[in-house]
C-alpha cells in the first residue's frame, strides 16, 4: 500500500497544473493517468500548436449555472501568469485573432514544460493506471490496477466526455455521484451542428464553403467564420453558438451572411441598377453560395425591375438566413463538455467540495465551459492552480 499527501486523477492540463502547484508546496503528489499519454488534449489542440490561453479571459467568456463562480480562480491565476511561465521556458508564441495565443512551435513544448515542473518538485506520475474504486474513511483509498493507494487529499481532473477517442470518460461524474455531489446535466459544447433533414441537401451541396457570418441564437451572437458541412454547419461562429443551445432538437439559429453590409439600404440606394441581385451578391459571397441561395426568379431580375418588398425579401434571405437545427455531431467532435459538477458544491477559492473535505474537482469536469479560443485551457490552469495551492 502506498500513502501520499495528494492523489490527482487525470494528467491533462488541469491535473498537471495542480500537481506542479501541490508539489511546489512540498506535498507528496501522485498523478494518475488511465491512458498511456500525458496531456494529450494539449498536444492535439490548435492544430498541434495549442491555443493555450486568451489574453481577454474573464467571466463573460464562460458558461455556468453560476456565472460568478470562475471569477476567483481566474483572478488568482491569470492569462498573464501563464504567459510569464511559458516565457520562462523560452516558449515563443503569437496572437492569432481575438486574443487567442498559440505556440510558434509545437504544443508538445507546453506538455514538456508541465512535466518538467512536476519532475522538479518530485511529483510521481503513473500512466496506464486505472482507478477501480474510491472510498473515504480517515483517508481516501483508491484500489487501482497498480495496487492500493491512500491519500489525504484527492483531486479529480479527469475531464469530460468530449473526444472519447483520446480517453475521455464519465469517471469524474461517477465519483461525484458516489459522494452525493450534484451533477448539472452534460452535453457536447463547441460542437458542429446538424441541420434538419428537410434542409440537408442544400448543406450537402454547399459542403466546404466558408464565409464570415454573424450567427444568432436568441439573444446571443458571434461574428466569425462559418463552414458548411455535408451534415450542417461548423466553423468558429457555429462552435461558439453551439454551447448556448438549450438542446440540439428543434432549435433555430439565424445567419447574417453579409454582416458588414446593409442590403436593404444598398438596394434602395442603387434602385436604378441594371445588375441582378445574383451578380451583385457574387461580388461579396462565393459563387457557389449565391447560386444555391438564389432559388427565386427575383435573384436573376435586374434590381431596377424589382419592387422594394421583393428586394427586401432577398436582403432578408442573406441577412436572416434561418437554419433549423436538429442535432450535433456529438462528443466525438465536441471540443469540450458543458455541464458537470455543480459549482454550488464547490468552494470557488479552493475547488474543494463543501460537504466532502479534501475532495476537489477541477477543469472540464466542473460546470464551467469556456468559449472557443483558449478560454478552456485558462480555466484548466486557473482551477488547477486553486486546488494545487490549497489541497
Amino acid at each position: 500500500m502506498t500513502h501520499v499527501d495528494v492523489v490527482i486523477i487525470g494528467a491533462g492540463a488541469a491535473g498537471l497544473m495542480a500537481a506542479w502547484c501541490a508539489g511546489k508546496r512540498g506535498k507528496r503528489v501522485l498523478l494518475i493517468e488511465h491512458t498511456s499519454k500525458i496531456g494529450e488534449k494539449i498536444r492535439i489542440s490548435g492544430g498541434g500548436r495549442c491555443n493555450f490561453t486568451n489574453i481577454g479571459a474573464s467571466k463573460v467568456n464562460y458558461i455556468s449555472q453560476n456565472p460568478h463562480f470562475c471569477v476567483s480562480a481566474l483572478s488568482n491565476y491569470t492569462p498573464k501568469d501563464f504567459i510569464t511561465l511559458i516565457e520562462s521556458y523560452n516558449i515563443t508564441y503569437h496572437e492569432k485573432t481575438l486574443g487567442q495565443l498559440f505556440c510558434d512551435g509545437s504544443s508538445k513544448q507546453i506538455v514538456s514544460m508541465l512535466l518538467d515542473l512536476c519532475h522538479q518538485h518530485n511529483v510521481t506520475i503513473k500512466t496506464n493506471c486505472r482507478v477501480n474504486t474510491v472510498s473515504k474513511g480517515e483517508h481516501f483509498q483508491l484500489i487501482t490496477s497498480d495496487g492500493i493507494i491512500t491519500s489525504t487529499a484527492l483531486i479529480i481532473a479527469s475531464g469530460g466526455l468530449s473526444i472519447p477517442q483520446i480517453g475521455a470518460s464519465d469517471f469524474g461524474y461517477r465519483i461525484a455521484q458516489q459522494f452525493s455531489i450534484t451533477i448539472v446535466p452534460t452535453r457536447p459544447a463547441l460542437v458542429p451542428l446538424v441541420v434538419a433533414e428537410s434542409h440537408r441537401s442544400l448543406f450537402t451541396q454547399l459542403s466546404g464553403v466558408s464565409t464570415p457570418s454573424t450567427t444568432h441564437y436568441k439573444k446571443t451572437h458571434f461574428a466569425e467564420n462559418i463552414l458548411f458541412t455535408h451534415k450542417g454547419l461548423s466553423g468558429p461562429a457555429i462552435l461558439q453558438i453551439s454551447s448556448y443551445l438549450e438542446s440540439f432538437q428543434n432549435q433555430e439559429i439565424r445567419l447574417n451572411l453579409l454582416p458588414t453590409m446593409d442590403l436593404k439600404h444598398i438596394f434602395t440606394t442603387d434602385k436604378n441598377s441594371k445588375k441582378t441581385p445574383t451578380n451583385y451578391l457574387k461580388n461579396h459571397l462565393t459563387n457557389r453560395l449565391v447560386d444555391h441561395l438564389a432559388i427565386s426568379d427575383d435573384f436573376h431580375t435586374s434590381i431596377t425591375d424589382l419592387k422594394k418588398e421583393r428586394l427586401f425579401k432577398i436582403a432578408d434571405t442573406i441577412h436572416q438566413f434561418t437554419v433549423p437545427i436538429n442535432g450535433s455531431e456529438g462528443y466525438q467532435k465536441a471540443e469540450v463538455t458543458a455541464g458537470g459538477v455543480d459549482t454550488n458544491e464547490l468552494s470557488s477559492k479552493t475547488m474543494m467540495c463543501k460537504k466532502v473535505p479534501n475532495l476537489y474537482f477541477i477543469g472540464e469536469v466542473v460546470d464551467v465551459t469556456g468559449w472557443l479560443g483558449g478560454y478552456n485551457f485558462q480555466w484548466a490552469w486557473s482551477s488547477g492552480y486553486a486546488a494545487g495551492n490549497n489541497c
